[in-house]
């Protein structure tokens, strides 16, 4: 295969997780995104979303690569890369400016916000997103877009997000070795929020949380705008490890039991259903009782809960959550997760799939890629936003050149 010639036509995405590394190739459509190839890769050399293990990261993205390139028939350059682990670190910051001619321009939307993330950031971490949440003019405030409205003092509230840069760096070598060159990277909640999440939601409040393998990432919006993210130290591969152990069997053989039979809440299902277990070292396989399997899974299901709920707590937004919280990633796939959720919780909760999608979309249409399709959305948006400055730029070079030529 040649190397792609429309590739300002296509958008890729990449996912690299604790437990599976995803790359989804889309070409974008009004009003969405089709799917056109899908990679998948188990991931050896990350814990807890941070590279540990350059060469195994390599060769798992570049498998991934490959599968998704010979589904899509296409060779793909560069990618979006999501960035999630437990180095990811977030605050809130203002800034303030003078509207130069008393009508904000986009000139003054891009003075506030730089104003706003002009504070002192760690040498040892990079700046990944700096996400408005609202504007203020003079004495009126909540604005959400300025732009075109009188006034003399324009201010900003932005939420910085930030990350380690040695994990960074790691994400960008390995992407790199993979043979792909990076077009930007996005928060993998972030992106999983564009993927799953109704602007309705946004509006009324919601917490979303995208429960990964090895990390469950949080983002909060408030008046349709982010307004807190984190990161917490649980994931699926956690509860499977619980599995392992408890079942005495092998790791894979207890990923396949939690997903094939597992349930959050054991009182859900039937006491009389039998499971084979795989014996570890050739010993012999042997039965179990289902609800075993569920109690030994209860008790992590609901630590992981707690600390989603102790989490939303500290944030101090729990009564502005109108929406309530949305489940996504791999991790909240698990049955019983939602009615455990409710339960614990003590507001509703739903479990999502990426929408705007076409295309492969049965392929995709699970927890599991809900971020892999939100980088192929944010990977969207940012090709629409650069594509009208250069025909701006390209209208201004025309003006200018028929000026020159008129004298």
């Amino acid at each position: 295969m040649k190397r792609n010639d429309r590739e300002d036509t296509i958008v890729a995405g990449l996912d690299i997780g604790s437990t599976k590394i995803s790359v989804v190739i889309g070409q974008p459509r009004e009003g969405g995104i089709d799917v056109i190839g899908v990679g998948t890769a188990p991931s050896h050399g990350l814990r807890k979303g941070v590279v540990v293990n350059i060469d195994s990261t390599t060769d798992s993205i570049r498998k991934a690569v490959e599968e998704a390139e010979l589904m899509a028939g296409t060779k793909i350059e560069s990618i979006w890369v999501g960035v999630a682990g437990a180095h990811i670190r977030s605050f809130d910051s203002k800034g303030m400016v003078a509207i130069k001619n008393k009508e904000v321009q986009e000139s003054d939307v891009q003075r506030v916000i730089e104003a706003a993330q002009a504070v002192a950031v760690p040498a040892d971490r990079d700046v990944i997103h700096v996400i408005p949440r609202d504007f203020k003019i003079d004495d009126q405030e909540g604005i959400s877009d300025p732009i075109g409205m009188s006034g003399i003092r324009l201010e900003a509230s932005v939420h910085i997000v930030t990350g380690g840069h040695t994990a960074i760096q790691n994400i960008i070598k390995c992407t790199n070795k993979a043979g792909l060159k990076i077009k930007g990277l996005a928060l993998e909640q972030l992106a999983s929020a564009l993927a799953v999440l109704s602007q309705d939601e946004k509006d009324l409040g919601v917490a979303l949380v995208d429960i990964g393998g090895g990390t469950s990432d949080v983002i909060i919006y408030i008046n349709g705008g982010v307004v807190y993210t984190s990161v917490l130290p649980l994931g699926g591969v956690h509860v499977t490890n619980d599995v392992a152990v408890g079942l005495r069997t092998p790791h894979s053989s207890a990923e396949n039991l939690k997903c094939e039979y597992g349930c959050a809440m054991s009182s859900l299902v039937d006491s009389s259903e039998s499971i084979e277990v795989e014996g570890v070292g050739g010993r012999q396989s042997r039965t179990v009782m289902r609800q075993y399997l569920c109690e030994v899974i209860e008790p992590r299901a609901e630590e992981i809960l707690n600390f989603i709920n102790t989490e939303i707590h500290k944030s101090g937004l729990t009564d502005f959550l109108g929406s309530g919280v949305v489940l996504t990633g791999g991790g909240s796939q698990l049955d019983g997760l939602i009615e455990m959720g409710e339960f614990l919780l003590d507001m509703p909760v739903r479990k999502a799939v990426p929408n705007q999608i076409g295309g492969l979309r049965d392929a995709v249409q699970t927890p599991a890629f809900s971020t892999s399709i939100g980088l192929l959305l944010y990977g969207q948006t940012h090709m629409k936003k650069s594509k009208t400055t250069v025909s701006g730029l390209r209208w201004m070079e025309k003006i200018k050149k028929a000026f020159v030529d008129a004298f």
